[in-house]
């Protein structure tokens, strides 16, 4: 029995059992979008008051919130910007990758860890994986998903794994239309199969595809695809689009959202007091309608999990249960 990973899953999740998740762990490619010219110049300062107004704002409309150590987690922990009613997300991985851009690999953060994020209380581990089921490293990336998910099980924490495609064309800056939907796809049909509790995944189309027929195909194929309950993330697209997009997935049999920059991204750019007022307007505005779309029409994750369909505990089991010193 996995407790302590249902516990976090419902930690997580609303009442009726699905995810309206605030993402929040961005590091490098914030700076960058803070600093083009020279990231480096942003300011841990900066970072953590940044994360803290965004917490404070959304955090208490949303279900969950996911959050890097460094930056956003221990500081909204410390403090108390995170509220008690609300799921606590921490990545696990390094930002960024490593390798060349058609052979991304993922690293694990150095002195940090699944025991360090059960330790400081979180509900639940995001590992971050780029993927394309061809290139030359795709079985190194397997093997790092393997690692941490029996982690996470040995532990009894659930494991969040997100994915992000890219083409292992050099010629290509990044996958769109039918290129972008094989492999959103297929990275889905074969890593869930291999861990993880939920799947945070890519909409199967880029932005520039329009047309609702496909966008219906395509997250029905990713409904039969995931082994796991699935989320999509927004990558960043305006939010009338991810709106549009949430309420396709949730239809085809999606759990839900883990939303970032489609929620705050301008409110990163603000100096205090102007970031503090758009982000109780409009960013709260935009994290409910999502919560909205969410509530009505996505799948409860307990409906899709084979967790959920674990007998239930009968008399005596602490006995052997991991852990139990006898």
């Amino acid at each position: 029995m996995r407790l302590g990973t249902l516990r976090g899953l419902d930690a997580c999740a609303s009442d009726k059992g699905t995810f309206s998740v605030l993402a929040l762990d961005h590091r490098n490619n914030l700076r960058r979008a803070l600093a083009p010219d020279d990231p480096d110049s942003v300011s841990y300062e900066r970072m953590v008051a940044i994360k803290r107004s965004i917490v404070r704002a959304i955090a208490p409309v949303a279900d969950g919130i996911l959050l890097d150590p460094e930056l956003g987690a221990g500081p909204a922990v410390h403090d108390g910007t995170l509220p008690a009613g609300c799921g606590l997300m921490v990545a696990v991985e390094e930002s960024g990758y490593d390798g060349p851009a058609t052979e991304r690999t993922s690293r694990l953060m150095q002195g940090w860890g699944v025991g360090q994020i059960k330790r400081m209380g979180a509900d639940a581990v995001k590992l971050l994986i780029y993927y394309h089921p061809d290139a030359a490293n795709a079985e190194v990336q397997e093997r790092l998903l393997i690692e941490v998910a029996e982690q996470c099980a040995d532990l009894d924490i659930p494991l969040f794994l997100e994915t992000l495609g890219y083409p292992i064309d050099p010629a290509m800056d990044k996958l769109t239309d039918e290129a972008r939907r094989s492999v959103v796809i297929r990275t889905a049909r074969r890593l869930t199969a291999l861990g993880g509790d939920v799947y945070k995944c890519e909409f199967p189309y880029d932005a520039s595809v329009t047309d609702k027929t496909r966008w219906a195909e395509a997250c029905a194929e990713l409904e039969e695809a995931s082994a796991i309950p699935w989320v999509i993330l927004s990558a960043g697209v305006d939010e009338s689009t991810f709106e549009a997009q949430t309420l396709a997935a949730c239809t085809a049999g999606a759990s839900g959202v883990l939303v970032g920059r489609s929620v705050w991204k301008e409110a990163a750019h603000m100096e205090a007091p102007e970031r503090d007022a758009w982000l109780a307007d409009t960013g709260v505005a935009r994290m409910r309608r999502l919560v909205d779309i969410v509530e009505a029409e996505g799948v409860p994750w307990r409906e899709r999990s084979a967790l959920a369909a674990e007998p239930e505990p009968s008399e005596g089991w602490t006995a052997g249960y991991p852990g139990y010193p006898g």
